[in-house]
């Protein structure tokens, strides 16, 4: 046999075991994602961080794992950035609000039935301030919604982002609208909050204004 026969047919068998051996590998990697769920990214300290820091962008990384390991679920720099930390924070460790120092006794308080939901939104950080009372715009591919009315914010601050100003804030809700407002953080296009003048309780059903820019009043 030639030399050249015998490199060819040695390149063709290195092919073969290659294509084998990437197949295996994919493989492996569909059954371990079938046992331990789709990965994701979380963020986790780039290095150790003492107790009662405040987070700065800097001090966080992104990390690619296992959903059922993501403790908290995926979370958004912008909740976590200019915030203390309750407890130290080893470097790789995840890092999720549930780590924040909480309001304490003096701070706003949730009532029984009430939830505490946390939005990025695009809104005036002159306005939208613990406090205020605010109504919520929900823009979708097919239009924009005012989904909640007279909302009262227990917490805010703002936020760095491109264009208009953007606000994170904590908004006390019933339980169905804190579900509302994380399906509104997954699926919407933006979330606006238009911060009420003080005093204004009335309220006027959730108005929607379609694709074709006609507004529709409730019930229409």
């Amino acid at each position: 046999m030639s030399r050249r026969r015998r490199a060819a047919l040695l390149l063709g068998l290195a092919l073969v075991l290659g294509s084998l051996a990437a197949s295996d590998v994919s493989r492996r990697e569909a059954a371990l994602e079938a046992q331990v769920g789709p990965v994701v990214e979380v963020l986790v300290a780039r290095a150790p961080l003492s107790a009662g820091r405040r987070v700065d962008a800097g001090d966080l990384a992104v990390r690619r794992v296992p959903e059922r390991f993501a403790l908290g679920g995926a979370a958004v720099p912008e909740l976590l950035v200019g915030q203390r930390l309750a407890v130290s924070v080893p470097a790789g460790a995840p890092l999720g609000e549930h780590l924040l120092e909480q309001a304490g006794p003096g701070g706003p308080q949730v009532r029984r039935g009430e939830r505490a939901a946390d939005v990025v939104a695009r809104a005036s950080p002159e306005l939208v301030t613990p406090g205020a009372r605010v109504d919520v715009v929900v823009t979708r591919e097919r239009g924009a919604e005012l989904a909640l009315e007279d909302v009262e914010v227990l917490a805010a601050r703002r936020v760095r982002g491109e264009g208009a100003p953007q606000v994170a804030a904590t908004l006390r809700v019933t339980v169905r609208q804190a579900v509302y407002l994380a399906a509104a953080a997954a699926f919407a296009s933006e979330i606006r909050l238009l911060a009420r003048a003080a005093g204004d309780r009335r309220r006027v059903g959730a108005a929607t204004v379609g694709a074709d820019l006609t507004l529709r009043p409730p019930g229409g």
